[in-house]
C-alpha cells in the first residue's frame, strides 16, 4: 500500500486545521486503533490512529466503528493524560512516516504539561506511542521489549528514540543536480527502485508512475538518457508542487472485480485499462474509502471467529452425514428385489432342500426368465424365504426413516448456511451478538457468563427505489421472519434468492402497483444481500406476501411460497449504494 511519507505530508496539511482545538473524546474500538475526537471552530472532527500491520495510518475519518463495552487499558491511560488537552502542533521529520501530535494538558496536580502522541507507520513495527514532555515513553499501544528488538525498545519510562533513518534526499526541496548526483551513485539497475532509494518518502507505486510518465515503459538506470531525465524531473517537480500547495488528486485504484488495490496522492496511469481509478478531494476521504470497509470486516471476523469456525464445521458435518444417508437410501432401492426373491422361494419351496447354496428359478413376473438366488445352506427353504422378507421389511422401514432424516438434515443445512451467510455479511458487532443469541436459542451454542442482557434489536435495512417505493431488507433469520410475517402487508412484494441463502426483501407497495424497475432493483438488493453476492447472475424469486407461509415447527427464516416468478439479476454495489443514498435523502 502507498501510504508513504509524501501522502502522510498531505494528511498533516489536512489535519493542521485542528491545531488549537481541544480533545473531546478518546475511543479504542479495536486492539490497534485509537480515535480522538477534537473540537475545533464549532465542530468536532475524529482523527483515527491505526497501528495495524497491514493498515497503519492516521487521518480524519467519518466512520463510526463500534466500541467495546469496557475501554481497554491503553485507552484509559490516554484519557487520563490527554483528556481535554489542546492540540498545539503536528510535526513530521522531513517525509518520514511518523507524525507527532503535541498536546497541552493538565496533569493530576493541576499543572499544564506537554504530552505527545506519536503515530509510527512502519509495517509490522507500526505503533502509537504516548510521550511525556521530558521525552520519556508513558506507554505504547504495542510495547517492544529486548526480545522483540534489541536496537529500539519502546517501554514505559524509557527515553523515546527515533527509528533509524536512511540517507535519502528530500522529495520536496531537492534540486535537479542533487537528484542527478544521488541517482547515478546507486547500483540498482531498475530505475523505479533507484528512485525509491533516492527520495525520502515516496512509494514504489509513485516511483513506477514517475518512470512511466517520463518514458512510457520500464527502464533501467543505464538506459536513462538526458531527455528522459529532464522529463522525469519535470514530472517530479510538478507533483511535489501540487503536494506543497495542497492541490493533490488523491486516487484509489480498483481491479476488474472492484477490489481495492492501491492509492496515491496523484493520478495513476501506469496500469492502463487493467485498473479503474477514482479521485477524492481529501487525503482522509481517500484513506477512509480504502480502509474502512476492510477494517470493519476484519474487526468483525476477529470477534466472530469462533462462530464462523463452529458454523463451518457444523455445515461440513451435516453434509458428510447427508452423503452417507443418501448412499444408504440408494441401497434401499433394492427392497423390491428382496421381496421378489422371498416370493419365488415360497413358490418353489417343493423343489428346494436344506443345504443348498443357491437356486436357479423361473421369474414368473418377468416372462419366466431364470434368476439365481443365493441361499443360506444352514437354513431351510422356508427360513431362507423369511430371511429375504425380513430384509425387505428392514429396507422399507429404513427408507421411511432415512427419507425423514435426509429431509430434516437438508433443512438444518439450509438453516446453518443461512446463519453463516448472515454472519459473513454482518457490519456491526450487535448483528453478530444477535446471531449468537439466535444460535443459543436453537440449542447450537451456549452463551458464556450465564444470563446476559439481550442485544438491542436492529431495524431492517431500508432503501428507496428509483420510483419512490420503500424496500426493507432483513439482517438475520429472526428479523426475516418478523419482516415477512408481521411487518409486511399481504399486498407487499416478497423477494428471496432462489435456492441460495440470503435476506428476505420486502417492497412496501402501500396498495400501489409496483413498477418493473422497482422489482428489478429489489431483486438486485436480494442478490447483493445473499451468498450469491459475487456471482454474475443470481436467480431471485418474487411473489406477493399473501402467498408466503411458515411451516409449523420450522427454523427461523424458513418459509414456503407459491405463485412465484423468477428474475435473474447481477448484484451491483453501485446500484445498492444509490438506493441507500436515496433513503438517506
Amino acid at each position: 500500500m502507498a501510504l508513504d511519507g509524501a501522502f502522510l505530508y498531505a494528511v498533516k496539511q489536512e489535519l493542521s486545521s485542528l491545531i488549537g482545538g481541544r480533545i473531546d473524546k478518546i475511543y479504542q474500538p479495536s486492539r490497534d486503533e485509537i480515535i480522538i475526537a477534537i473540537r475545533s471552530e464549532g465542530s468536532t472532527k475524529k482523527v483515527l490512529f491505526s497501528s495495524g500491520a497491514n493498515c497503519a495510518r492516521v487521518h480524519l475519518t467519518e466512520t463510526a466503528p463500534e466500541n467495546p463495552k469496557t475501554p481497554p487499558m491503553f485507552c484509559m491511560l490516554m484519557r487520563k493524560h490527554l483528556g481535554g488537552g489542546k492540540l498545539l502542533s503536528i510535526r513530521q521529520d522531513g517525509l518520514e512516516r511518523i507524525l507527532y501530535f503535541d498536546f497541552e494538558c493538565m496533569n493530576e496536580i493541576g499543572d499544564m504539561v506537554e504530552v505527545t502522541v506519536a503515530i509510527e507507520i512502519m509495517g509490522r513495527c507500526s505503533n502509537i506511542i504516548l510521550i511525556s514532555g521530558e521525552g520519556r515513553v508513558i506507554d505504547a499501544i504495542r510495547r517492544v521489549d529486548a526480545e522483540m528488538s534489541r536496537e529500539r525498545m519502546v517501554l514505559p519510562g524509557m527515553t523515546y528514540t527515533l527509528p533509524p533513518k536512511p540517507e535519502k534526499i528530500s522529495f520536496l526541496y531537492s534540486e535537479k543536480e542533487e537528484i542527478r548526483e544521488k541517482l547515478f551513485s546507486l547500483h540498482n539497475n531498475d530505475l523505479s527502485k533507484c528512485l525509491v532509494s533516492t527520495f525520502e518518502g515516496i512509494s514504489p507505486l509513485f516511483a513506477r508512475e514517475c518512470v512511466d510518465r517520463a518514458s512510457g515503459r520500464d527502464m533501467t538506470l543505464e538506459d536513462l538518457d538526458e531527455l528522459t531525465f529532464d522529463k522525469l524531473c519535470d514530472y517530479i517537480f510538478s507533483e511535489r508542487e501540487k503536494l506543497l500547495s495542497g492541490n493533490c488528486n488523491f486516487t484509489v485504484l480498483t481491479d476488474e472485480n472492484n477490489n481495492l488495490k492501491d492509492f496515491c496522492f496523484t493520478d495513476i496511469k501506469q496500469y492502463g485499462d487493467l485498473m479503474t481509478s477514482k479521485t477524492f478531494s481529501t487525503a482522509g476521504e481517500t484513506l477512509d474509502k480504502f480502509y474502512s470497509e476492510r477494517d470493519n470486516s476484519n474487526r468483525l471476523k476477529q470477534r466472530s471467529a469462533d462462530m464462523i469456525k463452529f458454523l463451518s464445521n457444523t455445515s461440513e458435518r451435516i453434509s458428510r452425514k447427508l452423503a452417507l444417508q443418501r448412499e444408504e437410501l440408494e441401497d434401499c432401492n433394492r427392497k423390491e428385489e428382496l421381496k421378489l426373491k422371498g416370493d419365488l422361494i415360497n413358490a418353489n419351496i417343493w423343489r428346494l432342500e436344506k443345504g443348498q447354496k443357491k437356486a436357479v428359478l423361473e421369474n414368473y413376473y418377468n416372462e419366466n426368465k431364470e434368476i439365481e438366488i443365493a441361499l443360506d445352506e444352514r437354513l431351510s427353504p422356508s427360513q431362507n424365504a423369511q430371511k429375504y422378507y425380513s430384509e425387505y421389511r428392514k429396507s422399507v422401514n429404513a427408507e421411511i426413516k432415512l427419507t425423514e432424516l435426509i429431509e430434516k438434515g437438508e433443512k438444518e443445512l439450509i438453516y446453518i448456511d443461512s446463519v453463516l451467510d448472515s454472519l459473513m455479511r454482518s457490519t456491526t458487532e450487535n448483528e453478530v451478538l444477535l446471531l449468537r443469541q439466535e444460535l443459543a436459542e436453537q440449542g447450537y451454542l451456549r452463551l458464556k457468563g450465564g444470563k446476559q442482557k439481550p442485544p438491542k434489536e436492529l431495524p431492517p435495512m431500508e432503501f428507496i427505489s428509483s420510483d419512490g417505493f420503500k424496500i426493507l431488507v432483513g439482517r438475520n433469520n429472526k428479523q426475516n421472519d418478523k419482516l415477512t410475517l408481521k411487518t409486511a402487508e399481504k399486498t407487499d412484494i416478497w423477494l428471496h434468492t432462489k435456492d441460495i441463502p440470503g435476506s428476505h426483501v420486502i417492497i412496501c407497495t402501500e396498495g400501489n402497483k409496483v413498477t418493473d424497475e422497482t422489482i428489478t432493483e429489489a431483486a438486485i438488493l436480494a442478490a447483493y444481500h445473499s451468498k450469491g453476492k459475487n456471482s454474475a447472475q443470481v436467480p431471485v424469486d418474487y411473489v406477493e406476501v399473501k402467498f408466503v407461509k411458515k411451516p409449523a415447527g420450522s427454523k427461523p427464516g424458513m418459509v414456503i411460497f407459491t405463485n412465484n416468478r423468477t428474475l435473474y439479476v447481477k448484484p451491483d454495489e453501485e446500484i445498492v449504494g444509490k438506493l441507500k443514498r436515496g433513503n438517506e435523502k
